[in-house]
């Protein structure tokens, strides 16, 4: 490997570890804003749901543009947005202009990312290209493992928005090495067209959605607001549909779909990953919120997570390449499952050797079990052109799959919180700032109780904090459960495959380590 590569590789990791470094490290940064902004529990959603929702709707855009006006261009266009958004995001004055700033930070991730790996498959050979993108998804990997340990420790040493700041840094040492060392590349034989529409109508299907999702919980979707919101969304997605059956360059190519195992390894991708977003999401707000753990504990906290699963999913995949995926992705989701049916006991006092690291080691094992073999799935699915859009679309539903969790895992935990809330108050006399105090608390679900609450206030909102936040693990459970039912009824064992022992990363990073190079093997269906 040249030098030139080897600092294009450089770029490349450094570009896109931010974008997957600023999904996980904000979980960690949520008590602090709602702290500093004063922000309830919808609000701090968004701050997550806003990144997750431009950057899963626009992944696929973001390829089609790199491919159209040049990989290095648009991998450029994409660091130096990211950096002017992490600007806003970190001296936001208001919750409502931080999560602004974070759809701005998710839409020009969606450039970084798929450019990335554009740049990487264009600047190096057939024979080099597996082992660089093998390196690439190995530190995008790391990235996603760092987040929430740097975040902790940003906090702890500064503030919430030198969470965002620090991102200049590794930006604008990516820029310099872009001007200096990486090629333009422009596939010529390109003639696509973006699907602009169709970017349209997923971004606004998905909003409206997940905002009444997220809103429901406070307003009902009787609301003059939210009930709109939810029908506006729905149409915008059947739109969606409508249009991608009938463009001649589809954002999400639904012919794919045809083939059972890419259907059912994304639905499965789905549920599995809906599971992760919204229980990771959860237990790190629980965990400082409402057990008192600083925020670097938080973080800490699901390490073992990620850090299994990096060990781990290499050699399951292996596994997985003798004996065929549909074993690996039907009891995978099952044991992930029963790790956060663990945390459904968790109490008010979290002890983290007796009540955090059993369900996090069990939880990470069944991840381990999945992710190759799911992602194998996926690509073997499809023919060897398509594999590269195959990863995309996968990718991507990784992304709306954490999207569409949090809002609606959130809505279980909302309501749980209320329905407690109000059993545990039911013939309690509050004097009047106690009251207020409920009725505040009542928008913070996972909190503790506010100032000023006497003490049948504060053990009320401590147990609906508890109920809650079991209700959504068991919710994530039940997700993860599904997932594996459904791959172990619908996933064939196929005669064409991926070599899962590849893939280590799966949709946590965004593709195989040989995207398109399908290898041939017997049929064990």
């Amino acid at each position: 490997m040249t030098r030139q590569k080897r600092l294009t590789l450089v770029a490349c990791i450094l570009g896109s570890g931010i974008v997957f470094v600023d999904q996980t490290v904000v979980n960690v940064a949520l008590p602090a804003i709602r702290r500093d902004l004063h922000a309830g529990l919808a609000t701090q959603q968004w701050v997550v749901e806003a990144y997750l929702l431009t950057l899963g709707s626009l992944l696929l855009v973001g390829g089609s543009l790199s491919d159209l006006f040049g990989r290095r261009r648009i991998f450029a266009l994409g660091l130096a947005g990211f950096g002017v958004t992490s600007i806003l995001c970190a001296v936001a004055p208001t919750s409502a202009l931080l999560a602004g700033a974070r759809a701005l930070q998710g839409a020009t991730g969606a450039l970084l990312v798929p450019s990335a790996l554009a740049v990487i498959v264009a600047a190096f050979n057939e024979d080099e290209r597996g082992a660089a993108i093998g390196t690439w998804t190995a530190w995008a990997g790391i990235s996603t493992i760092i987040g929430p340990l740097l975040g902790g420790l940003l906090i702890q040493a500064s503030s919430w928005r030198l969470v965002f700041a620090i991102n200049l840094l590794p930006i604008a040492l990516a820029i310099y090495l872009v001007i200096r060392h990486v090629p333009q590349t422009l596939d010529e034989t390109q003639h696509r067209h973006i699907d602009i529409l169709g970017a349209v109508l997923c971004a606004a299907g998905l909003a409206g959605v997940v905002t009444a999702v997220i809103e429901e919980p406070t307003h009902s979707f009787g609301n003059l607001l939210v009930g709109p919101l939810l029908a506006v969304g729905v149409v915008c997605l059947t739109l969606f549909l409508a249009q991608e059956m009938r463009s001649p360059d589809p954002m999400l190519p639904l012919a794919l779909f045809r083939r059972r195992n890419f259907a059912v390894g994304n639905a499965s991708t789905l549920l599995v990953y809906a599971a992760l977003g919204g229980s990771t999401f959860f237990i790190s707000v629980y965990l400082q919120q409402v057990a008192g753990y600083r925020p670097v504990d938080a973080g800490l906290a699901l390490l073992p997570v990620t850090l299994l699963m990096f060990v781990l999913s290499r050699r399951f995949g292996a596994l997985a390449d003798r004996l065929g995926p549909r074993l690996f992705m039907g009891v995978g989701p099952l044991v992930a499952g029963v790790g956060l049916l663990w945390f459904v006991r968790l109490g008010a006092h979290v002890s983290y050797v007796k009540d955090v690291l059993p369900g996090a080691v069990v939880f990470a094992l069944g991840l381990s079990i999945t992710v190759a073999p799911l992602t194998a799935a996926v690509l073997a699915g499809v023919d060897d052109h398509h594999a590269g859009i195959a990863s995309g679309v996968n990718n991507a539903v990784a992304r709306v799959a954490g999207l569409l969790a949090i809002a609606g895992v959130g809505a279980v935990v909302a309501g749980q919180f209320g329905s407690t809330l109000d059993s545990k108050l039911q013939g309690v006399r509050l004097d009047a700032v106690s009251s207020h105090a409920v009725v505040i608390a009542r928008s913070r679900p996972l909190t503790s109780a506010p100032r000023g609450v006497n003490a049948a206030g504060r053990s009320a909102i401590r147990a609906a904090s508890v109920d809650a936040f079991r209700a959504g693990m068991l919710a994530s459970a039940v997700l993860s459960m599904l997932g594996g039912a459904i791959s172990a009824v619908g996933i064939l064992n196929p005669r064409r495959r991926v070599a899962a022992g590849e893939c280590p990363g799966g949709a946590l990073v965004g593709a195989s380590r040989r995207v398109g190079r399908i290898l041939t093997a017997p049929s064990r269906s």
